[in-house]
């Protein structure tokens, strides 16, 4: 007979029945698939209000790492790896981290399957991929790299107007001194470095990765860099990119569409997912198909006088 302690394990494993339904699913996914699968879904949206308000933890960060490593301990990594990515992105350094190491467990048999939004870092990983699996409502977005929460590209196109406006003029000093005394003197190098650290990333990774094998590996990987990672092309970091266009800039996508069995058990997972992180504290999800879990939550505030 189990004792009360071993019956108290089993019932936190179990998890609550949002975790329960989700990995179920989860598992349902990979083994149709007949591949790992890796939930790596963040909160951001449901949990908007308190990221408005300075709650962390949504972006991709150096923790996510822990997450990946309990995931992948026991795979079988010969099946190769389903990344079921929804983020808004994060940290630069992070990103290279992170698939650094997938690429150390998987190679590059890896498919990323977008249901629904990865952004900036998160198309970063995505681009890392052999394959992505995009639906007709699925966006990547730029990779234009953010600091501070402020994207690169706009810094250095903002300094870059004002020193040709004020060598144009030298009485627009004084429109452009608050603009430029937001920033420490080095920050607009920094930006720059994050621009080309990113775009070179990218770059080595499609090389490697999606068009490994192509004579034309070099200059492919360079007309998607160009597109995604030019801010005066995308315009605006948020901007989304579709399937559609994603396939125009030569990148390897297939529709969710084609597969509808696929379809229809990556919708499920995706549904369970965003429930999970809209109803209960978590905030950020990272499970594989054996229901091993790196589940990051909100901290409740202290109750006191």
């Amino acid at each position: 007979m189990p004792s009360w302690d071993l019956v108290q394990t089993e019932i936190k494993a179990a998890g609550s029945a949002h975790d329960i339904l989700r990995r179920r699913y989860v598992k349902e996914l990979s083994d149709y698939t007949g591949r790992n699968v890796i939930l790596y879904y963040s909160g951001w949206l449901e949990k908007e209000a308190l990221v408005r308000q300075g709650l962390t933890g949504t972006e991709v960060n150096d923790s996510d790492k822990n997450g990946f490593m309990a995931t992948i301990h026991k795979l079988d990594r010969s099946k190769g790896l389903d990344l079921l990515l929804h983020t808004p992105g994060g940290n630069v350094a992070a990103t290279e981290s992170l698939v650094d190491y997938l690429r150390a467990m998987f190679g590059t048999n890896i498919r990323v399957i977008v249901p629904q939004l990865a952004m900036s870092a998160g198309t970063m990983i995505a681009l890392s991929a052999q394959t992505i699996v995009l639906g007709k409502h699925s966006s990547l977005g730029p990779i234009d790299p953010q600091i501070n929460g402020i994207a690169a590209h706009g810094i250095v196109e903002e300094f870059e107007k004002a020193r040709a406006e004020i060598a144009a003029d030298a009485s627009a000093i004084p429109l452009w001194q608050p603009v430029i005394a937001k920033y420490p003197p080095t920050f607009v190098g920094e930006c720059q470095k994050a621009i080309d650290w990113a775009n070179a990333m990218v770059k080595t990774w499609l090389q490697t990765g999606m068009f490994a094998g192509r004579s034309d590996a070099a200059a492919a990987a360079d007309a998607v860099v160009r597109e995604l990672g030019d801010h005066a092309l995308t315009l605006t970091h948020d901007r989304h990119i579709n399937a559609e266009r994603a396939r125009a800039l030569g990148l390897n996508v297939t529709m969710l569409e084609d597969d509808k069995e696929l379809q229809e058990r990556v919708l499920t997972v995706h549904h369970a997912s965003t429930q999970t992180l809209g109803e209960t504290a978590a905030i950020k999800i990272i499970e594989n198909q054996d229901g091993v879990s790196f589940i990051s939550a909100v901290n409740p505030r202290p109750v006191g006088p």
